[in-house]
This record gives C-alpha cells, sequence and structure tokens, in this order.
C-alpha cells in the first residue's frame, strides 16, 4: 500500500507514494528543507487520521511548531488532538546547579569532568525504547527522527558506530511506522551505513549554480520496490511547504 508524502509533486516521482511501513532517509545540508519535509509528511498522515510523531534529538520542539505552523494552521489543532506529536529525546539544554557539582567531585572525592545523565547525548538504543514506547502508546503511525546525526557520533570506534546505526534502523522496521529518517549531507558521494539499510534514500541539495545563484533540488538516490525518478529536480519553499518542480539542466 502507498501513502502520500504530503510534498507536492514528489508522490509522481515515486509511483503515488511511498509504501507503508518502510524506512526513508532523507539527506540534505543545512536550509536544505529537511525539518520541513518531515513535518509535512507527518501533517498529511495526520489530516487522513494516521498519527504521526517528530523525535527531536537536537532542535528546540517549540521551534519547530512555530516554524511550521506558518506552512499549515491546523498543525496547532493535530497538536491538541494527539494526530501530531512533538516529542524532545535530546539532551538537556538548560545550565544547572548539577552541572557544576558533577564537574568538580565524585563520590570518592576525586575531581571529575563530565556531562549529568540529564545531558547525556541519546544513543541509538535509547532512541528506540523511548520511540517504541510512544508507538504503542499513542498508535503511531507515521515517524520522523530528527536526525540520525545525533546519534551516529556517540562512540569512539567508527565499526562499533556503523554496526549500532545499522541495527538501529533494522530494529525501526519492527515498529510497523512509515518512518522519514534524517540526517545531514556532507558528502554525497561517501556511502554510509543508514543508506544501504533504509528502503529509501532521498537527497535535498542547496548548492551555488555558475552565475551564483542558490538553487535547491531534491534527487531520489534508492527507492526499493518502487521505479522511481533519479534526475535532480528544483524544490522551493512555497506558502504549503517543500514543492518539488522541474528537472533541472544538465
Amino acid at each position: 500500500m502507498r501513502i502520500k508524502s504530503g510534498i507536492e509533486g514528489f508522490d509522481a516521482l515515486v509511483e503515488g507514494g511511498l509504501l507503508q511501513g518502510r524506512q526513508y532517509l532523507v539527506s540534505g545540508s543545512p536550509g536544505s528543507g529537511k525539518t520541513t519535509f518531515g513535518v509535512q509528511f507527518l501533517t498529511a498522515g495526520a489530516l487522513e487520521g494516521e498519527a504521526g510523531a517528530y523525535i527531536a534529538l537536537s532542535e528546540s520542539i517549540g521551534t519547530i511548531e512555530d516554524d511550521m505552523s506558518r506552512y499549515n494552521t491546523q498543525i496547532g489543532d493535530l497538536i491538541k488532538n494527539n494526530k501530531l506529536i512533538f516529542i524532545d529525546l535530546g539532551p538537556s539544554v538548560n545550565y544547572g546547579e548539577y552541572d557544576e557539582v558533577s564537574n568538580l567531585i565524585t563520590p570518592d572525592y576525586r575531581q571529575q569532568s563530565g556531562d549529568s545523565p540529564a545531558n547525556q547525548a541519546p544513543t541509538p538504543f535509547s532512541v528506540f525504547k523511548d520511540v517504541e514506547k510512544h508507538v504503542k502508546q499513542s498508535g503511531i503511525k507515521r515517524l520522523v527522527i530528527d536526525s540520525l546525526s545525533s546519534i551516529r557520533f556517540t562512540t569512539q570506534n567508527p565499526a562499533s558506530e556503523e554496526r549500532s546505526i545499522g541495527r538501529f534502523i533494522r530494529n525501526l522496521k519492527t515498529l510497523g511506522c512509515t518512518t522519514i529518517l534524517l540526517s545531514e549531507l556532507t558528502k554525497p558521494d561517501a556511502y554510509t551505513i543508514e543508506q544501504f539499510a533504509s528502503h529509501g534514500v532521498i537527497f535535498l541539495h542547496n548548492f551555488m549554480d555558475k552565475q551564483g545563484s542558490m538553487v535547491r533540488a531534491l534527487q531520489i538516490i534508492k527507492m526499493r520496490g518502487t521505479k522511481h525518478d533519479c534526475e535532480m529536480r528544483s524544490i522551493e519553499f512555497s506558502d504549503k511547504g517543500l514543492k518539488v518542480g522541474k528537472m533541472l539542466k544538465k
């Protein structure tokens, strides 16, 4: 079964929509539209009665809600009716007395430097367990995780990091949600485990053309079980959010 993405012009590129219950990676540089893509996807489902959850691991929930409400005034009502849920699973952003004390002394009176438990970075395991709980409690059907970059660098061992991210995505598949995984795109030709593990990979580009003009574009790199467009296509921010346009000239 295919479901609507909520992104104008996108579904026509992927045989009418995304396959339900699968995991899709949306990677892009800062300002390319990743957050907007994710919230539009959730809003489209919520308006059809599918509860959706936005898992924030770095950005402030309040900021996301305020910014996205500019595109759709119904977001506030969807939140009140628990059809659209924003969940902050990132570390605490507030400094406090506990932080200062924990950095000065340990139970055996030795000096220590480190974060309090509340400020420790989320890990793939801790995020999955929290997400699993919310999915079961709220009947979540659509899920956005922002972002994989926030839980990628939680170990100093690159091999362990890759295994951990791969395992995280495999476990997400057991939840039955259609999931959008957001991540930073630094090197388009540097392939990562999340690109192989996800059912689909979408790049959002933001670059300067030869004339010195800023260009935003979308490109579908991978889409399992789907005949899809592979060309780089223009995208723009309209009053309703992201909109996919024409193929860019080569």
